[in-house]
């Protein structure tokens, strides 16, 4: 792996979720989904109700997580870019998602877990220095921009 490659997943283990984005039904659309790191390889969890991981499912997908809400003044972004596969993830997989939620949009949560091999990787980042402030110095989140 590449330094980027290693930065871009340490990152990627700081927080738990992010968007999944594909097109389905030939219109693109994105997809709030659980992650964890495993061996270098981002394996999501999301609702299966929705039907999005058929979409993505033997699809080119590009996965991305942020900072943006966390309150750190040193921002962050990353994506992965690679093939998207149905796993079954082990036991040991399984507890480091943690439990999921009880219910998605008023149905019963049914888990579905897909395995994303990176295959293009990119970082963007914003030093806290550069962050837009408010008069009394405290970062101005609702109007920061990251690029």
């Amino acid at each position: 792996m590449s330094p980027e490659e290693l930065h871009a997943i340490e990152l990627l283990r700081r927080v738990p979720y992010g968007r999944v984005a594909t097109s389905m039904r030939a219109l693109p659309f994105l997809a709030v989904a659980r992650h964890i790191v495993v061996d270098g390889r981002v394996v999501l969890r999301m609702h299966a109700g929705f039907g999005y991981h058929q979409a993505c499912a033997g699809s080119v997908v590009a996965y991305g997580a942020d900072n943006f809400n966390s309150g750190e003044a040193a921002l962050w972004t990353v994506q992965f870019t690679g093939t998207a596969e149905l796993v079954e993830p082990a036991t040991a997989e399984l507890e480091l998602f943690g439990p999921g939620p009880h219910f998605v949009d008023g149905e019963v949560f049914d888990p579905v877990y897909m395995r994303i091999e990176p295959q293009l990787v990119t970082v963007h980042t914003l030093p806290g220095d550069q962050a837009a402030r408010t008069r009394d110095g405290s970062p101005d989140r609702p109007y920061l921009h990251a690029l």
